[in-house]
Parts: structure tokens; sequence; C-alpha cells
């Protein structure tokens, strides 16, 4: 039957080494001792000499054996190998070394016993080779956990890694790509083309990116970080926030606001027709105040229909069919189509609206009734938010590629922190809610409109001394190619706008 040799241990070490280290010290003592006597042997009585030796020796080796065990009770070999002893998990028969002893302190032992607990504590946490993962399968399982989406790409845009959560789809050859559905005026790839050209760090952020088209089942919704660096290993990192909880919300309060409004708009339509006959009837036999309440009655389901025409828009916007068909016109004859309307409200709310709108600007490149609904949007917002018998004025200059058409106010005014999400849909501020009614989409479908035009809304605005809104139009020559091109759509032109920027008390959308 085989004997199984049990493996040494490291306390098996000390043993082992201080039985040797004493049996040196006395076979070395005998024969040094034995050497010496020999040697005086010639010399003086043997006998004499015999004795003096022997009893010399025994009490040399004596004091020798004593000074080791004292020497050895305090040794740092003894405290090194104590720690070691430690540190390969075995219970030391000697006592442990603590690292903050002064005298260890000033000999530098302390530093030396305290790395090999480090050393041991680090062993400790290393899970044993069974169970061995990389930092990379550590990192991929903990990413897979989370409900937020990561994506990485390298510089040919190819994605090298994506978690379970990221929206991304796989075709036939396996090769990844994302599945969104980006606004086509803003799109990753659009982006990281910019990046190529322009940049060596970049950072963007989307928000409100679906991954399926409207009325889809399991429709998702992502706030979207991407971060750039020319050249990098790792080029293109997203990280994608799943906001579904949130912005699903939205979408099924849209969904449902554009069938009411769709029901409505035929409703209103014939009441603002029937309202159009009995006045051009009647008009001769108001009495008193009955023209102005009849006034007041038009005014009111004008404002009703743009409502519908603005939720309408707007659900037309978020599913990407926003399209116009554009002719060149003026800025005067946009406004022309909803200067009655304008001038009664803002008679009837005693606000003083003045229009000074140059017939020699040039012509501009223009759907009329979209652009005639931004310009009453917008008007309507000034006389909402300006204060009892203020002023109200709409002017317009040419400016470069564009014409620039501002709607000033001296009113409430907006705080700094309210201006960056005006363009939002949905967005009202604490104060608007309470003092002025409304729905969040106005400026929302005003941004929608300008941008179809190839052109920019931006704002400027001081807390309590009022607001100045502008929307800057393509002229019609510098976009009269494209258009002819695209048989007078404006999808030749959408990308003409000048992006978002954001300035202190002014935001351009």
């Amino acid at each position: 039957m085989a004997v199984t040799k049990q493996p040494r241990l490291a306390s098996d070490f000390w043993s082992s080494f201080f039985n040797k280290t004493i049996a040196t010290l006395v076979v070395s003592q005998i024969i040094i001792s034995a050497g010496i006597a020999l040697a005086l042997a010639l010399i003086v009585n043997i006998d004499i000499l015999w004795a003096t030796a022997i009893s010399g020796g025994f009490f040399a080796l004596n004091l020798i054996i004593l000074i080791t065990l004292l020497v050895f009770a305090t040794s740092p070999t003894k405290k090194l190998l104590a720690s070691v002893i430690h540190a390969a998990g075995e219970q030391p028969e000697l006592p442990l070394p603590t690292p903050n002893n002064s005298s260890d302190v000033k000999t530098g032992l302390a530093d030396a016993v305290q790395t090999i607990y480090k050393l041991s504590s680090c062993q400790n946490d290393t899970p044993t080779p069974t169970t061995t993962k990389s930092a990379d399968d550590i990192i991929s399982g903990a990413l897979d956990s989370t409900i937020c989406g990561f994506v990485v790409m390298d510089d040919k845009r190819q994605i090298i890694y994506s978690n379970k959560s990221a929206p991304t789809k796989s075709d036939s050859d396996g090769k990844k790509s994302l599945d969104l559905v980006f606004n086509e005026n803003d799109t990753i790839n659009d982006w990281l083309d910019k990046c190529d050209s322009d940049s060596v760090h970049g950072e963007h952020i989307w928000t409100r990116i679906p991954d399926k088209l409207p009325n889809n089942e399991g429709r998702r919704f992502f706030d979207i970080i991407a971060n750039y660096q020319k050249g990098a290993k790792s080029e293109v990192v997203l990280s994608l926030i799943d906001r579904s909880s949130t912005y699903t919300v939205d979408e099924e309060n849209l969904d449902f606001m554009s069938f009411a409004a769709h029901e409505l708009r035929g409703p209103i339509t014939v009441i603002r027709g029937y309202l159009d006959v009995l006045n051009d009837e009647l008009v001769d036999k108001f009495q008193d105040d009955q023209g102005e309440l009849f006034h007041r009655l038009i005014i009111s389901a004008n404002r009703l229909s743009g409502y519908i025409n603005n939720i309408l828009n707007t659900s037309k916007y978020d599913r990407r069919h926003l399209k116009m068909a554009m002719v060149e016109s003026t800025v005067a004859a946009v406004y022309a189509t909803i200067s009655d309307d304008m001038q009664m409200r803002s008679k009837i709310q005693n606000r003083a609206l003045t229009v000074d709108l140059p017939d020699n600007l040039p012509t501009v490149a223009v759907d009329i009734n979209s652009m005639g609904e931004v310009f009453s949007n917008l008007i309507d917002n000034a006389i909402k938010y300006s204060n009892e018998g203020g002023a109200i004025n709409v002017t317009a200059t040419a400016n470069s590629n564009f014409i620039e058409v501002s709607f000033t106010d001296h009113g409430i005014g907006m705080p700094e922190s309210v201006i960056s999400n005006l363009f939002q849909k949905f967005y009202r501020s604490h104060r608007s809610r309470e003092t002025v009614a409304g729905t969040g989409i106005g400026l929302y479908i005003c941004k929608a409109i300008v941008e179809s035009h190839g052109g920019t809304i931006s704002v400027r605005s001081q807390d309590g001394r009022g607001s100045t809104f502008t929307v800057a139009i393509p002229i019609y020559s510098t976009v009269a190619g494209k258009l002819k091109s695209q048989n007078n759509s404006n999808q030749g032109i959408i990308s003409e706008g000048r992006g978002w920027i954001k300035n202190h008390s002014m935001y351009r959308s």
C-alpha cells in the first residue's frame, strides 16, 4: 500500500531551522574546544589542559546557546517567518508581529511585515483558478444587469460591444447596428461625420429617441449621451438611458389628443364657417356691443382651431411627416394672412400691437399657412405674457442668407433657468402654469415648423423686462436651386438650420 507523502508546511520551517542552528553551534563549539585542547596539550600538562578545556568549552557553549535563544526570540527572521506562515493560511505557533512596533518601525521591519500582510489580503481576494474571471467578464456581466444600454464603436463605426439593454439588431452576417429611429435631420451618422471632419473630442445628447415607429408594441424611448474620441480604440461610446416609463405617458397623451383633435377639427371648421357667414349677413344689424361680442366669438373659434392645428402638427412632426410645399413670398404676405385676427386679439386684450415688415426685404421660401401659424403663436404668446396696455412689436431685417422676424413684448419675461426648456414638448414653467392657460406645445410646434423651413428660432429674455423671439427664414434666392430639384418640397433645405446654441439669456433652436 502506497504511503501518501504529506506536503511540507511553511510552519515546519521554524522548528527545523531552529534545531539545525543549535546543532550547528554545539558541533562547532566541540570541534573548536577540541582543537584548542589538542594544540595546548603539546605545551602544558595534559590532565589539567583537558579539564580546563572541557569546563571552558561547556561554559562557552551554554553562553552561546543562551545568547542565540535571546537573539532568536526577537529575531527579524522569526517575525518575518511568522507573518509568512500567516500569509500561507496556516496557524502559526509563533506570535504574529505587529506592524506598528516602535523598534521595528525604526529598523524598517514594520514595512516588510505590512507588505506581507497586504499581499496576503490581495491573494485572499483573488478567485481560485477554477472560478477566475477576467476584468472584462466582470464588467460585461455588471453592464448586462443594468437597464441602461451601452454601445461601443470602433473608428469604422462598427459595434464592438453592446450590453443586453442596448437597442441593437444583427443582420444575416451577425453584424450589429443601432435599432433606433432618429430624426432624419439629426442622426448619429450626421453627428459622427461632423466629428470626423472637425473634432478630436466631441459630446452630443439626443432625447426621446424611439426604437420603433408609432403603434408598434413594446416601443421604447431613450435619452442618448454620445462621446467621441478620434483615433481611440473605442472611438464612440454611447450611453442609452431607457426613459420609456416617462415618455410613453406623453406619447399616449399625444395619441389621445391627436385623435380627439382630429375628431374636433370637423365641427370647429363648421362653426367657424357659420360665424363668418353670420358676420357678413348681420354686420349692419348689430346693436351696441353685439358686434364686439360676435368678434370675440370669432376670435375664440379661431384660437380653438389653432390649438387643434398645433396638436395635429405636433403629432406629424414626431412621426417625421412634417413635409411642406414651399413658395416664394414675403414675410409681409405671411403676416397679412393673420393680420385681422392678430389686431382683434390685441385690441380685446388691451395690447398695442405694431408691425413693421418692410416691403423691400428679399423674398423668402415659405409654406405660408404654416409660417402664419408660427407668427400667430408668437404674437399670441406676447399678448398673454405682456402687461395690461403693454406694447408688442413685430419687426423684420435681412441678416446674411436669412430674413429675421422678431416678436418683442415688454412683459413678465423669463429667468435663464426657464429659457433652455422652452422648446420642449409639453414644457410649461411653474409660473406660467399658475397664471396663463395653454397646452405647452405651441413653441414646440413653432420650432418644428421653422426647422422644417431650414431656419432657426431663438429667444432673448430678462426676468421682469420682457422677451424677444426671433424667427430666421431662408431667403428664397439662397435655396431656390434645392427647392426646384425637390419639386418645391422642403426636404432639400431642412439641413440648412444653424443648430442649438445656448448663450446665457439667449437660446437658439
